[in-house]
């Protein structure tokens, strides 16, 4: 039987760092997004914050999966991280090529030095870099639980496992996992098997998910055999699989990056979930653990005042070390990046973000709609500011 100290020893953490974060413009840019930030006021940015997350249960077995332009960025926050295990996209590609790309890379070293014929294939965990987690202890815990269930065994080729978020409210922003029965396997006693994957509900429906206490929120956190893993994004999207296939192949060689390039562009673009976690799910492959630890995407500026309490002055949350604020009966948050004076007077939920070539102001509650901004300004032509 193989223990947990054994487990971990196939254990590859993967931060996919990848998406602009549109809804934070104008602090999130496609040539900082909002990764590369400090959006708690802690000091540490959130990719940063991921990765010292995960080296208590991965050691040095970290991978980052990131655009080009990303390199000198993510190296100089995570000056630990070995270049071999720096994956450089060309372009993006959505989700399911960036994680699936890790995993083929995975596979392939496995392959190259036999641990998939000793029974010994990597687990890989993937864990979106610009995620907000605490307690620590326990989302590690979780992780634990996870790679113990993902595990194969003499019976089976393992699971996909996802870690799901215990809903607080109903929120429509979110995708759902239902959970079924429990899935009894040793070291993981709150492992459920999935029913499926649902989309992001209308307000009713999350309503009576929340009410039935089956539904968690869908992170986006996988841990799984690459070699399932793999299997299954073969068998739904046999064009990426066998283009991953052919790049991993050439990593590690001087043909790296004449065959990334040649090669990256012609994939399709499609997210894990419709890749590999839906289809796994349809047959039975996929589980869940329970997250008993609070998880914030930071998906607007409403979720940075959320996340910044200590910031707060007489209701105002300020950040930025240039930051020079006034505020008087106004309550919201103010983002500053210029030495600009900024004064709020009488003016509640308000979200003000300066930087040296844009401005932004709207409210908390309507924070989710900066997406649209950023939309039309790219069709006007103004990109030097997106």
């Amino acid at each position: 039987m193989t223990s947990s100290a054994d487990l971990f020893e196939t254990f590859f953490a993967v931060i996919p760092a990848g998406g602009v974060g549109t809804r934070l413009w104008p602090l999130s840019r496609a040539n900082a997004p909002k990764f590369l930030h400090d959006l708690t006021g802690s000091g540490t940015t959130l990719i940063r914050s991921t990765y010292e997350r995960l080296t208590p249960l991965a050691g040095e077995r970290v991978m980052v999966v990131t655009g080009v332009k990303h390199r000198e960025a993510v190296a100089g926050q995570i000056p630990e991280l070995d270049e071999r295990d720096l994956v450089l996209e060309p372009e993006p590609k959505d989700s399911a090529a960036a994680i699936g790309l890790a995993a083929a890379i995975l596979h392939h070293r496995d392959q190259q030095s036999g641990c998939q014929e000793q029974g010994r294939g990597t687990i890989m965990g993937s864990f979106a870099a610009d995620q907000v987690i605490a307690p620590v202890e326990i989302f590690q815990e979780a992780v634990r639980e996870a790679v113990a269930t993902a595990a194969p065994t003499a019976e089976s080729d393992g699971k996909i496992v996802t870690i799901g978020i215990k809903p607080t409210h109903p929120s429509t922003g979110f995708g759902y996992i239902r959970a079924g029965e429990r899935y009894p396997v040793e070291g993981a006693p709150h492992a459920h098997h999935v029913v499926e994957f649902v989309e992001k509900p209308a307000e009713e429906v999350a309503q009576q998910y929340v009410a039935s206490g089956d539904y968690l929120w869908n992170a986006g956190m996988f841990v799984a055999p690459v070699a399932l893993m793999l299997k299954h994004l073969a068998a739904a999207e046999p064009e990426l699989h066998a283009g991953l296939t052919e790049i991993a192949a050439a990593w590690d060689t001087p043909e790296q990056e004449a065959t990334l390039e040649r090669v990256w562009p012609t994939l399709p673009k499609t997210a894990i979930d419709y890749a590999v976690a839906e289809p796994a799910a349809a047959a039975g492959d996929v589980a869940v653990i329970p997250g008993e630890f609070t998880w914030d995407d930071v998906g607007d500026f409403a979720a940075i005042a959320r996340l910044n309490p200590a910031a707060h002055q007489e209701g105002m949350t300020v950040l930025g070390s240039k930051a020079r604020v006034y505020s008087e009966e106004a309550s919201g948050v103010v983002v500053a990046d210029t030495n600009r004076v900024i004064a709020l007077i009488g003016v509640e939920n308000i979200v003000v973000v300066d930087t040296g070539d844009a401005l932004l102001v709207t409210t908390t509650d309507h924070a989710q709609n900066v997406k649209k901004a950023v939309e039309a300004l790219k069709e006007k032509g103004d990109s030097d500011v997106l």
